[in-house]
């Protein structure tokens, strides 16, 4: 690929985001903020001091597993929406793994731990994918649906049967998990974990699995034509299915590493939407795992710096919010930019498609 066509590739990624940011702010000047203290508070908050650039690449680490878990499932022509149940319930696993058992020394437990909130998310994965290739019902909707029931099954289980005993916590979360179960720091002081050098090793790891292997290629053959693949002899619900519960698992790896990393027990609404912000971070990625690494990084720099942005200018939070729901808007429809700003397209083969499969048996 010459460097002129990857240039092309990623303009309208960047046109998109800073389009999205100068509609920011504008709209913080329409509604009478200062958007110029407003972005600084976000620089500040983001990149601007060392403690901010670790709380940066914090937010990052799950932005770059759900990313992938949702481009994973594109690669294959689906269209998982249910990363934000699959993030739930990988966390759930992870952390009954990580208090429940004891006696295992770190490197074992913490093992487990990770291996439970993968399992627990390929299995919630693998449910749409099932549904998708034995009956053809479209995993928009089972996804979507699902992530309703891994809410409320979450809800009940921290108020119930997994709520911590201590009379001295009254909201619903689990008991801490083990120090054994726990991912160390990357620098003494700071949040970051280790979290976030894996989830580069996974990328590369995945990037790797779609490109180089025979796995991947079927995987892409599938998301490009199945009945081509299913003429070629390859098992499209097979695939359909492992796709799903890659995915899946991606995500519950997500889930898992704020549990072991960061939080090291889980409550209701830790996820703060990661499963549905990491639509938009595959997007602007391009569905690629190498890719929606820096998507990863902008999205969590967003989210670290919006606190310093609200204290600073007094404006509400949410505006990162919609900075973020534009970036996705222009990456959705890409014609958009293109038509601001004059671009022609670097490849229509390239294209974002949301899905490839809706009304079509598998």
């Amino acid at each position: 690929m010459s460097i002129p066509l990857i240039v092309r590739g990623i303009t309208v990624p960047l046109l998109a985001v800073a389009t999205a940011l100068v509609l920011g702010a504008a709209i913080i000047a329409v509604t009478g903020g200062d958007a110029l203290l407003a972005y600084r508070g976000l620089y500040e908050g983001s990149i601007g001091r060392p403690e901010s650039l670790s709380e940066s690449l914090v937010w990052a680490t799950p932005y770059v597993f759900g990313g992938l878990a949702v481009a994973f499932a594109f690669k294959a022509g689906l269209f998982n929406i249910g990363a934000e149940g699959q993030i739930g319930l990988g966390a759930l696993c992870a952390v009954y793994a990580g208090y429940a058992i004891s006696g295992l020394p770190w490197p074992i437990h913490l093992g487990v731990a990770i291996a439970a909130g993968m399992l627990g998310g390929a299995a919630w994965g693998f449910i749409p994918g099932a549904l998708k290739a034995r009956t053809g019902a479209h995993e928009v909707i089972t996804t979507i649906m699902l992530n309703y029931v891994a809410i409320q099954v979450t809800s009940w289980l921290l108020a119930g049967p997994m709520k911590d005993p201590s009379p001295f916590i009254a909201v619903a979360q689990t008991p801490k998990i083990a120090d054994a179960a726990r991912l160390p720091v990357l620098f003494e002081g700071f949040r970051l974990h280790w979290g976030f050098p894996l989830a580069l090793g996974v990328a590369i790891a995945v990037w790797w699995l779609i490109q180089s292997t025979t796995i991947g290629f079927e995987i892409r053959t599938v998301g490009a034509n199945p009945h081509a693949a299913r003429y070629a002899g390859i098992s499209v619900a097979r695939t359909t299915m492992l796709a799903m519960s890659v995915s899946g698992a991606l995500a519950g790896l997500a889930g898992t590493i704020e549990v072991v990393g960061l939080n090291y027990y889980h409550t209701p609404g830790f996820s703060v939407g990661y499963g549905f912000d990491s639509i938009a971070v595959a997007l602007l990625g391009r569905n690629n795992p190498l890719g929606l690494i820096p998507a990863a990084l902008l999205f969590g720099g967003l989210r670290a710096g919006a606190t310093r942005m609200q204290f600073l200018s007094q404006i509400p939070i949410d505006i990162i919010s919609i900075i973020q729901a534009l970036i996705l808007v222009f990456i959705a429809a890409p014609e958009i930019i293109r038509f601001i700003y004059r671009v022609r397209p670097a490849d229509t083969a390239t294209d974002v498609k949301l899905s490839t499969s809706w009304g079509r048996g598998r």
